[in-house]
């Protein structure tokens, strides 16, 4: 079994160190460790110190593509040097290195597809009370449109399976974990995860200026993602959120018409707003049986991206 420890870094030299320093060198199950860096365009020392440290590779961006690219770029790699396991970790020390055989456990013992780190975040003292509110609602939002059982959606700390790399195609930019995950529960792939404490904050977040920021961009990732995998339900709902209306509008302008027939001609603009309603209500359901015709073409291009990836890792 060979294990592949990629790191995304983008400005991290004085951390680096320390992450690499942590990584352990034999691990029960596994036959060979690689450290793979993916330089997302440093301006820093971040490469010479990977370099110091004689990591097996490093991947190097021209410019910064962000994290979504980067875990992705990292794990086509991985596969491409026969990587049976992959775990992705920060290069701010944010995860200590010692978890690392308790994260890729389950996978050895065929219990899982993906393992996410549970970083409690409710007993970090460093989180403000919002960030740890918005972080327990976040995740129970990715685990009820995913219909997985991840209670730290936005960990970053994970190990995934050839299996799962193999079914996994990242979209967006900003950053894989939500990504990944309403993946992984569309796909079916097991997902457990296994708590962990972490090492304080070394500097300020890189992925948002600020914390709404964060969710804005995040918020518009899950619903991306969601709408890819159920695009009937998703334009459906919203069908239905104009059919309603419509219906009130429509059944207003019945009763006066059928039953006020004195006042039936003061009430056009009930149905003319019924109307307008009920034509977007349709539109929308057809475009929602449209985009759902596309998802099984984006199957079957899945498929074939598969078999390339298997092709590339042979």
């Amino acid at each position: 079994m060979k294990l592949v420890i990629q790191i995304p870094c983008f400005n991290e030299e004085k951390t680096l160190g320390s992450v690499l320093a942590e990584i352990p060198k034999k691990i029960e199950g596994i036959e060979k460790i690689e450290v793979q860096i993916i330089d997302d365009g440093s301006t820093d020392k971040t490469v010479e110190v990977a370099k110091k440290y004689q990591v097996t590779r490093v991947i190097s961006h021209l410019g910064n593509k962000g994290l979504g690219i980067s875990f992705s770029d990292g794990m086509e790699v991985a596969l491409k040097n026969g990587a049976d396991i992959l775990v992705n970790t920060d290069g701010d020390n944010q995860y200590p290195g010692k978890y690392i055989p308790n994260l890729i456990r389950p996978i050895l013992d065929n219990r899982a597809e993906i393992v996410i780190a549970n970083r409690q975040t409710d007993r970090i003292e460093y989180f403000s009370w919002s960030k740890r509110f918005f972080q327990m609602v976040g995740s129970w939002v990715v685990r009820f449109l995913s219909g997985t059982d991840v209670p730290d959606a936005v960990s970053g700390f994970r190990a995934y399976s050839k299996s799962a790399m193999l079914e996994l195609n990242t979209v967006t930019k900003f950053s894989y974990c939500i990504d990944t995950i309403i993946q992984a529960g569309k796909k079916g792939l097991k997902v457990v995860s296994i708590p962990i404490t972490v090492n304080g904050p070394t500097r300020e977040s890189r992925l948002s200026r600020n914390m709404w920021q964060h969710i804005k961009r995040s918020t518009a990732d899950l619903l991306r993602v969601f709408v890819m995998y159920e695009p009937l339900k998703t334009f459906s709902i919203m069908a239905m959120a104009l059919f309603l209306p419509a219906i009130i509008f429509l059944g207003r302008f019945i009763y006066f018409y059928f039953l006020k027939t004195e006042e039936a001609g003061g009430h056009i603009q009930s149905l003319v707003i019924a109307t307008g309603f009920l034509t977007g209500s349709i539109q929308l359901f057809a475009l929602g049986v449209l985009a759902d015709l596309i998802s099984i073409n984006r199957k079957l291009t899945g498929r074939v991206l598969k078999m390339k990836k298997q092709e590339n890792g042979k």
